[in-house]
């Protein structure tokens, strides 16, 4: 006789996971994407507690960031991802991957993923300078025309720029010596971490993220305390003269 499935509703108490609604809004893609991830194997089985009910595991929606970033970052196919979460045995075995990814883009929050339209409107910039944002690098989501709240707060500061004049050229050396930065840093944990374990270079590398972080804030901002403490007044940077 074959297992029959509960029909007990869940309670508020007791809900399992993510209704599909729910996981779409969390993860920021649409159902259908949903769905394929499903059927190729990349997402876990929803727990059903009626014929026309779902519930899916939280943990999707890290798992649905990674697989965007993996297509994204790394160029590789659903078919390669596959592979790869095969690869790696079970969870345990791939909690080091998921972490890592968590100290790079963050945990999972409950940011709204907006479009351009609305992106422009929480803004206050219009369609044509979130062109020229995006094309100089200056603004970079994700994934094409979705954006964050960190994109929309960055675009935000934008917007205050531009209103006292300020202009896209102006902030280009940002991404220019940005790359340079990230390309050094990219040599370096390579340098670091080639002879080590997968687990091994994924824990060296969550910790030379965490550094990198503070070193980049803490001296970019001493040398630029340093410039302001030398000048004798707002007027003149006296340590150019």
């Amino acid at each position: 006789m074959p297992k029959t499935t509960s029909t007990r509703p869940a309670s508020r108490t007791d809900k399992p996971g993510f209704r599909m609604n729910e996981l779409v809004k969390a993860s920021g893609v649409p159902k259908s994407t949903i769905l394929h991830y499903l059927h190729q194997g990349l997402l876990p089985e929803p727990t059903r507690t009626s014929p026309n009910m779902a519930y899916y595991d939280p943990g999707c929606v890290d798992r649905i960031r990674f697989i965007l970033h993996l297509q994204d970052a790394h160029r590789l196919t659903l078919a390669e991802i596959k592979e790869m979460f095969e690869s790696r045995g079970d969870e345990a075995d791939f909690s080091a991957q998921l972490q890592l990814n968590d100290i790079i883009f963050g945990k999972s929050r409950d940011d709204r993923i907006v479009d351009r339209m609305d992106f422009c409107s929480a803004t206050g910039l219009s369609s044509d300078q979130v062109k020229e944002l995006l094309d100089a690098k200056l603004l970079l989501p994700h994934r094409e025309d979705k954006f964050d709240q960190d994109d929309v707060r960055m675009g935000a500061m934008y917007g205050r720029g531009f209103g006292f004049g300020l202009k896209v050229e102006d902030m280009s050396y940002y991404v220019e010596l940005g790359e340079k930065i990230v390309d050094r840093e990219m040599a370096l944990r390579s340098r670091m971490t080639h002879h080590l374990s997968y687990e091994e270079d994924a824990a060296r590398t969550m910790q030379m993220v965490k550094n990198a972080r503070m070193c980049r804030a803490y001296v970019i901002d001493r040398l630029f305390q340093r410039r302001v403490g030398a000048m004798r007044d707002l007027k003149k940077d006296e340590s150019r003269t």
